[in-house]
């Protein structure tokens, strides 16, 4: 009985804090400027094409070069930033705003030892994670087990963040299809110049939430075998947009009324089942199985407000061989207090790779 309560209690502080920031009239809501016009149908041509059944998703990552500043340093770690110019191809970059035309990341790594032994995980944003501390603190106790962090930061967050953008709260649904494009082509270019570059013998990729979607999508199409480690995370956008409690912070109306001006008439019942029609392009069940699904580890909670368990179970089927781990908790209060078990996590799914053979 006390856990059947505790689980409630953990369900409930979910849809409190979604009350707090999606419910009230603090803020704009999501996409409160609509679908994003031509653009959401050129955006959606080139979700498309990161596909299994299209060629393009077999090309090689981007290489980049980062300009890197050292941040601080200790006897046995450093912590840099670096800003490099977004690989996405032209017509991608077109669609970005200025302020996301430039990529920023946070590596955090041990001074100590050979890269060849070491691993490095890219941890990739959660909704409304605009810097880089929380992921920082997560990872930082993995130094001890020879496992650098690197963090990006997403277009359209912190210092990408368009100007006419209140927090989080994308103005367009263009604007997410295009951050997620974005980040997964800027993530897959940091992985190959983790490896080819920097030399590390293991990869991996992670995040939380909205982060954890993109991880999944990038492990999949790498070409080569990283671990792969999504936490708390949809197999969809359409389950946290139309699903869970983000539905509460959507602009419906906005949406509805952006159709109307295009002489479209529809009812928020359409405009809804428009919205799970764009965001499937999003499932991750529709992408590759990745290399090694063995190296693959779900977590999620389990009364999650935001997510449903039975999203987190069909990807996890999507992928056999990948792990699906189980912690107590809601969206909220499992963010705040099972990090231990996102670390172990992560370490798992390292663990379950092969170490990349030395080029001498």
């Amino acid at each position: 009985m006390v856990s059947v309560n505790l689980g409630m209690l953990h369900y409930v502080l979910d849809h409190i804090y979604g009350a707090v920031m999606h419910r009230s009239r603090l803020g704009t809501p999501f996409f409160s400027k609509g679908w994003g016009g031509t653009q959401l149908a050129l955006l959606e041509r080139m979700v498309h094409d990161l596909f299994p059944e299209l060629e393009a998703r077999a090309q090689p990552p981007s290489m980049i070069q980062p300009i890197w500043r050292t941040i601080w340093e200790s006897r046995t770690a450093c912590l840099r930033e670096g800003v490099f110019k977004t690989p996405c191809d032209e017509q991608l970059i077109s669609a970005l705003p200025p302020e996301s035309h430039t990529a920023r990341v946070a590596f955090l790594a041990p001074k100590l030892g050979d890269p060849q032994r070491m691993a490095c995980v890219v941890h990739l944003a959660g909704t409304g994670d605009h810097t880089y501390e929380r992921r920082l603190r997560l990872a930082g106790p993995l130094l001890k087990e020879n496992i650098a962090t690197m963090v990006l930061e997403s277009p359209f967050y912190g210092q990408r963040r368009p100007m006419m953008q209140q927090g989080a709260k994308l103005l367009c649904v263009s604007d997410l299809l295009l951050l997620g494009r974005a980040t997964i082509e800027e993530a897959r270019s940091l992985l190959y110049w983790l490896d080819s570059e920097a030399g590390f013998g293991k990869l991996g990729i992670c995040g939380l939430s909205m982060g954890g979607v993109h991880a999944a999508m990038v492990g999949s199409l790498h070409p080569t075998p990283v671990a792969t480690l999504p936490f708390l995370s949809p197999h969809s956008a359409v389950v946290a947009f139309c699903e869970g409690i983000l539905q509460h912070g959507t602009a419906w109306e906005a949406l509805r009324e952006d159709l109307a001006a295009q002489k479209v008439a529809m009812t928020l019942e359409e405009v809804r089942e428009r919205m799970r029609n764009v965001l499937s392009l999003t499932d991750v069940t529709r992408f590759p199985i990745p290399k090694n699904p063995k190296a693959v580890i779900f977590v999620a909670a389990t009364d999650d407000g935001y997510i449903p368990n039975y999203s987190v179970v069909e990807l996890q089927k999507a992928w056999p061989g990948s792990e699906l781990r189980w912690v107590k908790g809601g969206h909220v209060s499992s963010f705040l207090l099972h990090n231990s078990e996102f670390r172990r996590a992560i370490k798992d799914g390292l663990d379950r790779l092969e170490w990349k053979e030395s080029a001498l």
